[in-house]
């Protein structure tokens, strides 16, 4: 493995992982290529990835390009002369890019493809109540997730997992598989298998206002397993009516009450602790919620200094 020029690519915290774990197998990590710096925070300051801080901090050379196919940077990349190129939580790479390697680029995915193709696999595994899922080494070709399957792990999903339980397990689990691929790839024993095209597979598109918002009309069960799948990023949200003008707020734990009623959907019920939203099938139980202008708390802490009217719903 020592022998492979390797050149890493990602940005987030998910991929510092894999990283981190070729570096510490001895790895020969030539370069490393992230998002440019980016304003954030009131202050707009730039902002650098958790992958260049790594790479900072560990001496690794860097490479910040806006535009994948600016020919200064493509030319910057040929000079690092990578065998094998390793993505963990990138953007989408032009075949110039990932044909360039003599031994291919791999993408680590979190779900076990085909399954979950797409920019959000592990929200959807949990928002769907999967059992259990995955991570996924495969090559690169012309479109996305669909390369040919390298090696594969697996755990379970319980039924309280949050979307950041799985994430954190699926980080350590993606690192480790990737330094196998890699040790694959540097011994020539890599076997790859073509993903089936024959099967339905769920697919994981990007997260937005419209798929995160909670509907009180659904089962008690598909509610439950929304919020624990957008929890703790982004969280599920939905509109309280509590006055004149609805408002948006975020729900990030609920628990289910399969109680009879004949309220209305979204009807509020309160007590000095406890937050109950009707259902048709019975009530959501509020645990962990953010009102514009508070942060979040508990349920029983908003209660103490916030106030529903008498017909107060979320839509």
């Amino acid at each position: 493995m020592k022998d492979l020029r390797i050149v890493f690519m990602g940005t987030p915290e998910f991929a510092v992982a894999s990283l981190d774990a070729l570096c510490m197998a001895g790895a020969n990590v030539v370069g490393v290529i992230t998002s440019p710096d980016k304003p954030s925070g009131r202050g707009r300051k730039l902002n650098s990835s958790a992958v260049k801080k790594y790479a900072v901090t560990n001496d690794l050379p860097l490479l910040q390009p806006t535009n994948l196919k600016d020919p200064q940077f493509l030319a910057e990349l040929k000079a690092l002369q990578p065998d094998v190129q390793v993505v963990v939580a990138f953007r989408m790479l032009p075949e110039v890019v990932w044909g360039l390697p003599s031994k291919g680029t791999f993408n680590l995915h979190g779900s076990l493809l085909p399954q979950y193709r797409g920019a959000a696999p592990i929200h959807w595994a949990v928002i769907n109540g999967e059992k259990n899922t995955g991570v996924t080494t495969f090559f690169i070709d012309h479109k996305i997730d669909t390369g040919d399957i390298i090696d594969s792990a697996k755990i379970e999903i319980s039924e309280t997992a949050t979307t950041g339980d799985i994430h954190d397990r699926l980080m350590e689990l993606g690192a480790a598989l990737v330094v196998k691929t890699v040790k694959a790839i540097a011994d020539g024993t890599v076997k790859t298998v073509p993903q089936s095209k024959e099967l339905h597979y769920s697919p994981a598109p990007k997260l937005n206002q419209d798929n995160t918002r909670i509907d009180w009309s659904l089962p008690l069960i598909h509610i439950y397993n929304k919020v624990r799948g957008l929890n703790p990023f982004p969280g599920a949200w939905a509109e309280l009516l509590n006055g004149d003008e609805p408002q948006a707020v975020k729900i990030l734990s609920v628990g289910m009450r399969p109680d009879s009623h004949d309220l209305e959907t979204g009807t509020i019920i309160t007590t000095k602790k406890e937050i109950l939203v009707a259902t048709p099938e019975g009530f959501i139980q509020v645990l962990e919620i953010k009102v514009p202008g508070k942060r979040l708390m508990d349920a029983k802490s908003l209660l103490n200094g916030f106030s529903f009217v008498k017909n107060a719903q979320f839509m």
